[in-house]
C-alpha cells in the first residue's frame, strides 16, 4: 500500500466518481483504477462497489 493509492481512494471516496477523482488527482482515469484495483487485490478485498452509481465504498473500504 502506498500513500499515492490512499490518495486515490480518498479523492474516490470524496468525488464519487472515478474519472472526476483522476482528474482531480492529475492522472488518467486508467491509472486510478489501476491502482485501486492493485491495491485491492494486494488487500484481498473490494473497496468500492463499482456497480453503483456514484461509486460507493464497501464495508471494508468506509474501514480503509
Amino acid at each position: 500500500m502506498t500513500l499515492t493509492q490512499l490518495s486515490y481512494i480518498v479523492a474516490v471516496d470524496v468525488h464519487r466518481h472515478f474519472a472526476m477523482a483522476a482528474e482531480h488527482t492529475h492522472v488518467t482515469q486508467p491509472t486510478l483504477s489501476m491502482q485501486i484495483q492493485k491495491l485491492e487485490d494486494e488487500l484481498g478485498v473490494i473497496i468500492f462497489d463499482r456497480s453503483r452509481q456514484p461509486v460507493v465504498p464497501t464495508e471494508i473500504g468506509v474501514k480503509v
